[in-house]
């Protein structure tokens, strides 16, 4: 393997996010903290508690996967669409790198500046609610593989973007509003039976609640599955890009 080329994309990547770190941290955390100020003040004075956790609490995990599914696709679909937009891409598919190579630079570094404002925005909520990690190991592996799954998600987008409203289109008319719909704001046993069943469909749910599982001790949905579906979207994303390097497609035209 090619550690020279994986470091040389993951090392250039980080050093993009390092240049806009005010765009990158600052504004992720000011965004998260007006979350905690509206629906913590406006909703929650209304419930004050959800299955023995104070609203505030219970948000937490949904805000910072909120932040982390868009982070990790923008950080990744941008980092692709790139090359392509300046016709440096070519220059990578004639160099001597491996696919799997650039995918982990490309991917590894969405993930990390993921997993960074995810982790920034985690010590922030201690400022606004009390909160406390029931299972910490599995809390980081859930944010480590949301990451990364949703950075070759995003690794994917960037690939089949032509253009910069193609780059925003899925995350912002797709992505965000199945996060704010995935139970991130509230417990999926708040809804209708009808609507219970119907939200089953989406699958942030199965993120959200996973991850919550991981603070609190109690899930919407059972962690097993949670798990496997994490694995089965990564699987998925992987095979695709796979196809996408092995085919050439949106790479060579």
């Amino acid at each position: 393997m090619n550690f020279h080329a994986i470091a040389a994309i993951y090392r250039f990547e980080m050093a993009r996010f390092f240049r806009t770190i005010w765009q990158s941290v600052v504004s992720p955390v000011l965004s998260t903290s007006l979350y905690f100020i509206v629906f913590g003040s406006a909703i929650g004075s209304r419930i004050q508690e959800v299955d023995g956790v104070s609203y505030g609490a219970f948000i937490v995990p949904g805000l910072i996967m909120l932040t982390v599914l868009q982070q990790s696709i923008s950080n990744a679909a941008f980092g692709i669409y790139m090359p392509k937009f300046t016709g440096t891409i070519f220059e990578l598919l004639s160099a001597p790198v491996d696919v799997f190579e650039v995918v982990i630079g490309y991917v590894g570094a969405a993930a990390t500046k993921s997993l960074i404002i995810g982790s920034v925005i985690l010590a922030t909520s201690f400022f606004f609610v009390d909160l406390s990690i029931a299972h910490p190991v599995w809390m980081l592996a859930f944010l480590v593989l949301t990451c990364f799954s949703f950075a070759m998600f995003g690794f994917i987008i960037g690939i089949w973007a032509k253009s910069f409203e193609q780059l925003n289109l899925i995350p912002m008319l797709i992505v965000t509003p199945l996060v704010f719909l995935g139970g991130s704001f509230y417990s999926i046993t708040m809804l209708p039976p009808f609507w219970q069943g119907v939200t089953m469909f989406n699958p942030v749910v199965y993120l959200v609640s996973g991850f919550r599982w991981s603070f609190f001790g109690f899930a919407d949905v059972p962690v097993a599955i949670s798990l496997a579906a994490i694995a089965v979207f990564a699987a998925v994303c992987m095979a695709g890009i796979w196809w996408i390097f092995r085919t050439g497609w949106r790479l060579r035209t």
